[in-house]
């Protein structure tokens, strides 16, 4: 490479760390328009007081049982959702003595109120809590709280234990116009509105109205003395497992989560799941496809740095900056994959990348763009990225045909796995790699 690109290149890189969408690729124009600022609260860690890396181990600790990444404003909702209940479902990985939830304003154009938030567990998976477990959320001691624009509040502990894969019922009223809900679009899971304000009911009666996506709430934290930390996995559709089951936890992480939990000498590890379907390593979405998210790389600070309790991160992120355009090519993405191992580094983190999976026979392949994928995975396990490798495309390649997926594990469209491709990718993973070592170094796949 010569000089002249390799200044370009990293120059390209530079500016989407700083929030300025690029062209590095080729296609139709390739600028794309800056999103809402990331969220403005003090980093978990903080909050936390402590990680695993540097606390004692006796004590408790708050770390990340369960989070999702907000993906954009939600459609048709520009004053918020006035006047109505949420309740959000959602997916414990692993268990704890007390119980604080985040909500984000990430996307909002205005301030939103929360009152009357609660937490419970699920009385038989649908919108009814189980009535001995429905405990009040306040933050700061009050029993509201209103978030600006681009912010988000953790609430204070609540006197809840929450079991390990326990469907958890994340309820609150939201009175007054806002601006638009910020949300996380595919969350391949039912919650449920309704109108008026039942959120501290623990009956699901009045929450007549189901929706798909997870609105506000964007993680979930337990108090714990009983597990060594959490992985963050930044990601797109592989990881927000897209075409898995709904309403089935079907997607990679959540069988990761269960290996974790079953396997015996396995670490005891929250998984935190921050895919993005649609998400790019080095552009912003286009404007009319709002809800694939900000860049990885610039998306990583806020989604995945300051998880409570993370000692590792995952990225697995590289496939949309190849196979849609504006395309980019193999070497801005690995200077991309480089430049957010780099980033996770300077937090403290271990992290593990993983190899970007097969997608022949998808609508948007060629060949020129599978050289590309070969070009970033050969880095990828050649060492000098990541701390660690997953291989994903190894576990969901055809044998016989290594650039499409193995037909099993084929969804259909030639690039997502359908269940059964979700538990092999979750196969894939060592769980040794995923705990932080002393005199972590840059070292090649092992596979």
């Amino acid at each position: 490479m010569s000089h002249q690109r390799a200044f370009a290149l990293l120059a390209g890189v530079l500016a989407v760390l700083l929030g300025v969408a690029v062209g590095i690729g080729t296609g139709r124009e390739a600028r794309r328009e800056p999103v809402p600022p990331p969220p403005t609260h003090a980093p978990a860690h903080e909050a936390s007081e402590a990680s695993p890396a540097d606390d004692d181990p006796a004590r408790p600790l708050w770390v990340g049982t369960w989070s999702a990444a907000p993906s954009g404003p939600e459609p048709g909702t520009r004053d918020g959702l006035p006047g109505r209940s949420l309740r959000n479902a959602v997916r414990t990985s692993i268990g704890g003595e007390q119980t604080r939830v985040e909500l984000s304003n990430r996307y909002g154009t205005a301030p939103v109120t929360f009152t009357d938030a609660t937490v419970a567990l699920s009385a038989r998976g649908g919108p009814d809590a189980r009535p001995e477990t429905l405990r009040a959320l306040t933050f700061d001691g009050r029993d509201s709280v209103t978030v600006p624009p681009g912010g988000s509040a953790v609430s204070d502990p609540a006197p809840l234990a929450v079991p390990p894969a326990a469907d958890l019922l994340v309820s609150f009223h939201t009175p007054d116009p806002s601006g638009p809900v910020t949300h996380h679009r595919l969350a391949q899971q039912t919650s449920w509105a309704a109108a008026g304000n039942h959120a501290a009911s623990a009956s699901g009666a009045a929450f007549t109205e189901p929706f798909d996506s997870w609105r506000y709430v964007t993680a979930v934290h337990v108090l714990t003395d009983a597990a060594d930390g959490a992985v963050a996995v930044l990601g797109d559709s592989l990881t927000d497992g897209a075409l898995s089951t709904p309403g089935e936890n079907r997607r990679w992480t959540d069988a990761l989560a269960t290996r974790l939990r079953d396997e015996p000498g396995a670490p005891a590890l929250g998984v935190l799941n921050l895919g993005i379907s649609g998400n790019r390593l080095l552009r912003d979405a286009l404007p009319d496809r709002s809800f694939n998210g900000t860049a990885g790389l610039r998306r990583l600070p806020d989604d995945a740095l300051t998880a409570p309790g993370a000692g590792t991160l995952v990225i697995q992120l590289g496939i949309n900056d190849i196979l849609f355009e504006p395309r980019d090519g193999p070497d801005a993405v690995i200077a991309g994959l480089r430049a957010a191992a780099e980033r996770g580094r300077a937090a403290g983190l271990r992290v593990v990348g993983a190899t970007l999976g097969p997608f022949g026979g998808h609508a948007a392949d060629d060949p020129g763009r599978e050289r590309v994928r070969q070009r970033v995975n050969a880095a990828i396990r050649g060492g000098g990225v990541f701390d660690a490798v997953i291989d994903f495309d190894r576990a969901l390649r055809d044998p016989a045909a290594p650039a499409r997926l193995l037909p099993r594990y084929d969804s259909g469209d030639g690039l997502h796995p359908n269940d059964a491709g979700y538990a092999a990718m979750a196969e894939a993973v060592d769980p040794r790699a995923l705990l932080p070592a002393p005199g972590d170094g840059i070292g090649p796949s092992n596979g």
